[in-house]
Order: C-alpha cells, then sequence, then structure tokens
C-alpha cells in the first residue's frame, strides 16, 4: 500500500510532463448534455478557493490560517501553520486532455472554474444534467478533514480552521444553492465526545453527512474496533447524519508491490471501499445502533453481491469467531439495511441490483475528478441503466439520495429533469 502523500509527490506517477514543459490545455466547452433524468451526484469534490478560511478565525489565529502564497517557481501552495500543503492536479482535471492528468501542483487558473467556485459549479451541474451534489473537501482538508488537525499541534487552531471550514461551506458553498448542495461537514477527530458535540450542533444547523476516515487508525487515530469512537456514533445515529466512508480517507491506496506499475493501484482503488464495509460491519456499531447510517463513497458496486454471498458462506462458521452476537440479523441483513454503495462506472453490476439492493444503490459523477463521468453523466446513465423498470431507475438516480440525505427534491424536477 503507498500512501496518497507518496503518491502525490510522485510526479513519475504519471506520463504527463512536469515543470517548465507542462501544458495547460482546455478542451472546447461542451454543449448541454440531454436530460433523460433526474440525478443526485452522491460524490463531488470542492478545490477550497483561495478565500476559505479569510475572516473566519479568530483575530489572534488569522495569521496562521492555511492561505495561498505564490512560489517562486510560478506555483501557487497553500501554507498552514508554517507547512506547505499543494493544490493537487488530480484534484480537478475535468474539461481537460486526459494526457495531461497529473499528481503535480495546479494554479487555479489551471483548472475549470467549477472546481472551485460555486456559481461555476452550478453552470457545470447545469450543463451536465445533475440537480444536487454532495461536496467532500480535496487535498488542502484531506477527504474527512485530517490534515485541518493533524498539520498543527496547536489544538486550538486545530478547532478554529475545522469550524471555519465547515461554517464556509455551510453559508458560502452549500449556503449559496441550498436546494441544490447537500451539506457535509468535516468532523472534529481529536476528542470522540467533542466531536459528537459537535455532530449535534451541526446537525440542528442543517448537516446532513459527515466525511469520516474509513479507516481512522491510518491517521494514527484509534481503531473503529477500540471502542474511542463511540460518543461520535452514537451522534450519527441519533441525528441521522450520514457516515461517508470516501476511498483515500485513510491516507492510504492499496498496491501490491513498490514495483508495481502506477495502474495497479488504480485498478484497486476501489478495494479500500470494500475494506471498509467489512471493518464497519464488524465493529459492530451498525448492529448497536440501527438507525446508523454508512455511505461508501466513490468504491462503486461491483464487489458488494460477492461480498454478500462471503457474509452469508461465514455464517457457517460464525461461532468460531464469537463476534458477530445481539442480534438475530445476519450480517448480510444488517449491510443491506445500514450500508449504501457509490456506482460511479459499473455496467455489469446492476443485473445484481436485486442482491445488493435497489434502495442502497447511488450514483456520482465525481466532478472534477479524473474519474469524473462529467460532461457525460446523462449518457452514461442511459447506457447502462436506461433499460431497466423505471421504479428501478428513479430509485438509483436520485430517490435512494434523496431519502438518504433528507434532501427533498421538487416534485417538478421529479418528474421532469429539464425543470431547473
Amino acid at each position: 500500500m503507498r500512501s496518497l502523500e507518496d503518491l502525490q509527490s510522485d510526479l513519475s506517477f504519471t506520463k504527463a510532463k512536469t515543470g517548465e514543459e507542462r501544458t495547460v490545455t482546455f478542451l472546447p466547452e461542451p454543449p448541454r448534455a440531454e436530460r433523460k433524468y433526474t440525478v443526485i451526484s452522491v460524490d463531488d469534490h470542492i478545490v477550497e478557493p483561495a478565500d476559505t478560511f479569510e475572516g473566519r478565525l479568530p483575530a489572534k489565529l488569522a495569521d496562521r490560517a492555511p492561505h495561498i502564497v505564490e512560489k517562486d517557481d510560478g506555483s501557487q501552495t497553500w501554507v498552514y501553520d508554517g507547512e506547505e500543503l499543494p493544490n493537487i492536479g488530480f484534484n480537478a482535471v475535468v474539461g481537460r486532455p486526459v494526457e495531461e492528468f497529473s499528481f503535480e501542483p495546479a494554479r487555479f487558473e489551471h483548472m475549470r472554474r467549477g472546481a472551485w467556485d460555486i456559481k461555476a459549479r452550478l453552470e457545470d451541474m447545469d450543463l451536465n444534467g445533475i440537480y444536487g451534489s454532495l461536496n467532500f473537501p480535496s487535498f488542502l482538508p484531506g477527504f474527512a478533514g485530517q490534515r485541518l488537525q493533524l498539520t498543527t499541534k496547536d489544538p486550538e487552531l486545530a478547532m478554529a480552521t475545522t469550524r471555519a471550514w465547515n461554517d464556509w461551506h455551510l453559508e458560502s458553498w452549500a449556503g449559496a444553492a441550498p436546494e441544490r448542495i447537500i451539506p457535509c461537514q468535516v468532523p472534529w477527530l481529536l476528542d470522540p465526545q467533542v466531536g459528537a458535540d459537535m455532530i449535534r450542533e451541526n446537525a440542528e444547523r442543517g448537516f446532513k453527512a459527515v466525511t469520516f476516515p474509513e479507516a481512522p487508525s491510518g491517521h494514527g487515530l484509534p481503531t473503529i474496533h477500540s471502542g474511542h469512537w463511540d460518543p461520535f456514533i452514537q451522534a450519527c445515529a441519533e441525528t441521522g447524519t450520514v457516515i461517508n466512508l470516501h476511498i483515500g480517507s485513510a491516507g492510504a491506496s492499496p498496491s501490491t508491490t513498490d514495483d508495481a506499475p502506477p495502474d495497479v493501484t488504480g485498478v484497486l482503488f476501489f478495494g479500500y471501499a470494500m475494506f471498509a464495509a467489512v471493518d464497519w460491519l464488524y465493529s459492530m456499531y451498525p448492529v448497536k445502533h440501527p438507525d446508523l447510517k454508512i455511505c461508501l463513497s466513490e468504491g462503486g458496486i461491483g464487489w458488494v453481491a460477492g461480498l454478500l454471498d462471503r457474509l452469508d458462506h461465514m455464517r457457517s462458521y460464525h461461532d468460531m469467531y464469537g463476534t458477530w452476537t445481539d442480534t438475530s440479523m445476519t450480517p448480510a441483513e444488517v449491510m443491506k439495511r445500514n450500508f449504501w454503495f457509490c456506482a460511479i462506472e459499473d455496467p455489469s453490476s446492476f443485473s445484481q441490483r436485486d442482491r445488493i439492493g435497489v434502495e442502497n444503490i447511488l450514483l456520482e459523477q465525481d466532478y472534477p475528478h479524473c474519474d469524473s463521468t462529467w460532461p457525460n453523466t446523462q449518457a452514461v446513465i442511459e447506457r447502462e441503466i436506461g433499460d431497466l423498470p423505471p421504479e428501478d431507475v428513479r430509485r438509483i438516480t436520485w430517490q435512494n439520495a434523496s431519502e438518504l440525505y433528507d434532501f427533498p427534491i421538487p416534485k417538478a424536477v421529479q418528474d421532469d429533469p429539464n425543470a431547473f
């Protein structure tokens, strides 16, 4: 396994040119997609704009807040409490040729504006026929917000920046279009009781979800089997806050050997979703908290039916382990009750939708990352599920997400994807 930090510092990971040879090309503006479906994308990302933290920290901490600096080589980087945290090219490559995709740090003007500007994001959602969207942080905070807390040794600064990011997200990003953007917070990871209090506070403010490390131990934090996170998990269950586990949020990506080509990491990236699903299932949190909602973000759905079969097989010798107790439900039944899975391009997997659970499948466009289907998401949906029964299509494209995140869709938009 390779850490994401190792990957992003390896400019040979892709074949794109670097440094002075780097070419920055924007593809022609795509036409507005033909809309056949009302769609909620449950996995998109924000490249935080340069003013994210401005005016949001106490005055005594303001000069230590994350801010953008121009370097002598012409690049831009975030600096947080004296440490550089560069923007990473893979975070914002939509609208660019594939051969230019790279981990090399990018300037804001090297990204499509919708990566970091909410007005432009809404325009790109309209262009692609996406009504609603849930947005994760990018490299600066980390997919689970962990860098805001683990980069600095000052807990006061860590708390101030974490609150500032959540305030900015709720007020300036989701707040700019509350009917279109599902509010998703970053958690407080340094104390589970304080984190639980923040979950309850943010639920009152309107947050519907929290992004959390799929394996917190990857950041040197206690495991989900330790009991350490009990207050936090209870708060999520009580408030209906969905726990989003985004692949890569543990700080690593799956690989095999140190000399394996980069394609191996790319192909296996979904594997962490499967590992996380099993880990969280056998943490017994979904048994202790029947109302807990866990969403595996950007992990695909192709592995889910096979995992359910394996869980059923394991029932024949559960007593050997003695872990699965205090419930009459099987592991597979609990997984279908408490877990949701996100498809991006899984054409062979929808035939297994009844085994996975039609009500457990969500869609994503992953804007503006390299996996994104933008600006062709409507065509991808048509190709992959266009021939399914209309009630299944409705569930997968928007209804499941609307119910999971308590995010209502206007009746006019439900009936007609051209109504927005």
